[in-house]
């Protein structure tokens, strides 16, 4: 882990504990409790926007393409999403994983990353749209409480949300992995760089040859969005669960702003504290009471744990037989 990431944590953690100690966690944990057994469903439930995530990856992918089915873009999308969620540099590594994968179930390398960085681009616009949506929503909302503070903390966190993801997706357009790679060759001379600078260029072909085709970005768009619109279901559930019933449309509200705010804080590992902080900050819109809001957080990490964990597992299965499959290095 580097020293960055190890700060960003430790911050998160800071965060994590600093936000459940202020409202008292015996409060909260009494709170998830009522949920019981039925976190369970929750992550059964997430199973419908992670195959629709999936499904967002596998019409980016060429017909006839080795790995190319949805059963690769399935198990490549649960392995990246438990990264992302549980691994210390989840955010950058996940889709690092996610290529590298594919790239071990039969797919060009060039090929695999180009789609897992487009349909990662292509989600987080849906998620910028998801957000909007909620902000426009929360403008109907006549509850007298400070409207106007929320909707500008949500604006806030979808403005770097989005200026993040579009300077991103403008640099792709324009070579990005080439540019890096050449730059970062600039600084060790000691090394040859010729080949990962070819790599990088190949890589950089295939993502405009993605983005050519129009139709399959904007389907892996829609299909992100909906993914996102799915996950009020979650949110729905859990509060039923919790004994602390919404109505769809506060549910919508809670995950659309929660998940920008969560998404404005992806340099720190799981947005730890950052989600836990948004939450708490969003609780009055559906009349939530502070530990209810925060037991809500606190059950999608649980969720994430019971997807999570086991997706890991899967992840370094599949390492260790890819290792074992690869030829012996040349000696």
């Amino acid at each position: 882990m580097t020293r960055a990431a190890t700060v960003l944590l430790s911050v998160g953690v800071l965060l994590f504990i600093g936000v459940l100690a202020s409202q008292g966690l015996p409060a909260i944990l009494a709170t998830l409790s009522v949920a019981g057994w039925g976190l369970l469903l929750v992550a059964l439930f997430h199973l419908l926007p992670l195959v629709l995530d999936a499904v967002a990856i596998r019409v980016l992918f060429r017909r006839g393409e080795a790995a190319g089915t949805l059963r690769d873009a399935l198990f490549t999308r649960w392995a990246g999403e438990s990264a992302n969620s549980l691994m210390p540099g989840g955010q950058i590594g996940g889709p690092v994983l996610m290529a590298r994968h594919l790239a071990r179930r039969g797919m060009p390398m060039a090929d695999a990353a180009a789609a897992i960085t487009i349909s990662t681009t292509m989600q987080t616009f849906g998620q910028i749209a998801f957000a909007i949506f909620g902000v426009l929503l929360l403008g109907t909302q006549t509850r007298h409480i400070s409207e106007h503070a929320l909707r500008t903390s949500s604006l806030i966190a979808s403005a770097v949300l989005a200026v993040q993801v579009g300077g991103f997706y403008l640099m792709q357009r324009r070579g990005l992995f080439g540019k890096v790679t050449r730059a970062a060759s600039r600084f060790s001379r000691k090394r040859d760089w010729s080949q990962l600078v070819s790599q990088a260029e190949s890589i950089d072909l295939a993502v405009q040859s993605i983005y050519g085709r129009g139709g399959p970005v904007a389907a892996s768009f829609l299909l992100s969005l909906v993914g996102w619109v799915a996950g009020t279901g979650e949110v729905f559930l859990i509060l039923d669960l919790l004994g602390q019933p919404v109505s769809w449309v506060n549910a919508l509200l809670l995950e659309s702003l929660g998940q920008a705010i969560r998404g404005a804080a992806f340099a720190i590992p799981g947005a730890l504290g950052v989600q836990e902080g948004g939450y708490l900050l969003l609780a009055p819109l559906a009349g939530l009471t502070p530990d209810a809001a925060l037991a809500l957080s606190l059950a999608k990490r649980a969720r994430e744990i019971l997807l999570g964990l086991p997706g890991l597992l899967y992840l370094h299965l599949a390492e260790r037989a890819g290792a074992a499959a690869a030829p012996p290095a040349p000696r």
